[in-house]
């Protein structure tokens, strides 16, 4: 499965009213019809949070929501996105001179890491050019992963174009690795999800090597999503850098803590692979080398027995340069807990005890008041939410994404659906004060959709 291509499928495009929509638009924008289409779909996140970039397990599903591209390829080297949605300015430059701007993260910009991943993974100064007309229909920053949906759609479109093969695990680890060129350090999940989904199941998304194991969800329930309509964008934001970074001088504490080669430690679960203990015992020795107060720059030099200047250069990255404070025994805990839980969740799923869905919502419980309290990506309207989401019936309720805005996701006993929607809508989004905007208010039940493919015109 995962040693394969995404999939090629023939359609008829009178059939389809968004392929039909595109395409009549893209005639009116260029003049031609499109070759080929392409979709990459966004992801929720059942449970697993800011634990990728760590090292560890994540368990994701794919959306129906999606990033859908028509494209044309053409004689020239110059490059044109143009996009449905009318916020989105149009974007040309050459093929052979792809600049990305990380002070900026326009939308263009996500398209360009994506085609430059497959243009350096091949080596290729040369790219033909294209003429794209992008439509998503993913709430834009609301930890959908509508960026990397978009990333991972646009490594597609180019490896498509140029007639070459990848399998989906390739494709993941190169958009990836090239969504860093945005400046966000993030772990893989949201690309691997985007072409490893497959309809009907969740995944277990394990990294290095990257591997994705089927996780049966419960039959008898429904995991329904609903946005906070607090936008967050985590490349516009220090946030999730820093997160990332309070992980790695955690990882290195402990590794120094344990007499191990600490300068070579870069995320917590290589400490806990070279101690070959559980991640219970990680908790304990957690307890043991790492203070609940913030460290400042200063004590983290002493503990590693370096200087401000070699912590600054050769550890902090130049985004996390200025920051004071660090609170690396919270985010340490939070990353083990979390974790575990991760994989409880898988285990009970597997196991289906009578109190399933009990057990899997207290694992999602679990999570958000660690979200909020040890790793604190949690915001006031978040936290509202989910309060109401389980006042109404959910079982469990968290954030879902980087957080600090973004969505939730709630497991809901089936025969409570329609009340549990009904309340929701009115308690969160039919405020007196009518202070959310009606195109940013979504709640809906969503189930495990399929990933990554190209469409041609039969």
């Amino acid at each position: 499965m995962a040693t394969e291509s995404p999939a090629t499928r023939r359609v008829q495009v009178a059939e389809h009213p968004r392929l039909l929509k595109l395409k009549e638009m893209f005639n009116s924008k260029f003049g031609s019809i499109p070759k080929f289409y392409v979709r990459a779909p966004g992801r929720v996140n059942i449970i697993g949070e800011h634990i990728d970039y760590c090292g560890y397990s994540v368990l994701p599903m794919a959306v129906e929501q999606d990033v859908l591209i028509a494209v044309e390829p053409v004689k020239t080297y110059a490059l044109q996105l143009a996009n449905t949605n009318p916020l989105y300015p149009d974007f040309s430059t050459s093929a052979n001179n792809i600049q990305i701007d990380k002070t900026k993260p326009l939308w263009h910009n996500y398209f360009l890491c994506g085609l430059k991943g497959i243009q350096e993974h091949f080596g290729l100064s040369n790219l033909t050019g294209m003429n794209c007309l992008v439509d998503g229909n993913i709430p834009p920053s609301s930890g959908l992963s509508s960026s990397s949906a978009l990333v991972c759609c646009a490594g597609l479109v180019t490896l498509t174009v140029l007639g070459r093969n990848l399998s989906k695990v390739e494709l993941a680890e190169i958009c990836a690795k090239s969504e860093r060129y945005i400046g966000t350090e993030g772990g893989g999940m949201d690309q691997s999800i985007s072409f490893l989904a497959e309809e009907g199941t969740a995944k277990l998304i394990e990294f290095s090597p990257l591997r994705a194991t089927d996780v049966k969800l419960p039959s008898g329930a429904v995991f329904v999503i609903a946005n906070s309509c607090v936008e967050m964008n985590k490349a516009a934001t220090s946030h999730f850098n820093i997160r990332v970074m309070e992980c790695r001088l955690a990882a290195k504490l402990l590794a120094k803590y344990k007499s191990l080669q600490w300068d070579k430690v870069l995320r917590l679960e290589e400490v806990q692979a070279k101690l070959g203990i559980s991640l219970e015992e990680m908790l304990l020795v957690t307890e043991d080398a790492l203070h609940p107060e913030p460290y400042n720059p200063e004590e983290i030099c002493r503990c590693l027995g370096i200087s401000l200047e070699e912590l600054r250069t050769q550890i902090l990255s130049p985004n996390t340069q200025d920051v004071l404070i660090f609170k690396l025994y919270q985010r340490a805990k939070h990353v083990y807990s979390e974790a575990a839980r991760a994989l409880q969740f898988k285990k009970i799923c597997e196991e289906a005890p009578e109190n399933m869905v009990q057990l899997l919502g207290e694992l999602m419980n679990q999570s958000h008041m660690s979200c909020r309290d040890m790793y604190e990506c949690s915001c006031p309207e978040l936290d509202q939410l989910v309060d109401i989401c389980r006042k109404f019936g959910a079982q469990g309720s968290r954030l879902t994404g980087a957080g600090w805005g973004g969505c939730t996701v709630s497991i809901v006993p089936a025969d409570k659906l329609p009340s549990f929607l009904a309340n929701v809508h009115k308690a969160y989004y039919q405020r007196s004060d009518g202070s959310l905007a009606p195109e940013k208010q979504s709640l809906f039940a969503t189930k495990p959709g399929g990933g990554a493919l190209v469409f041609l015109e039969a």
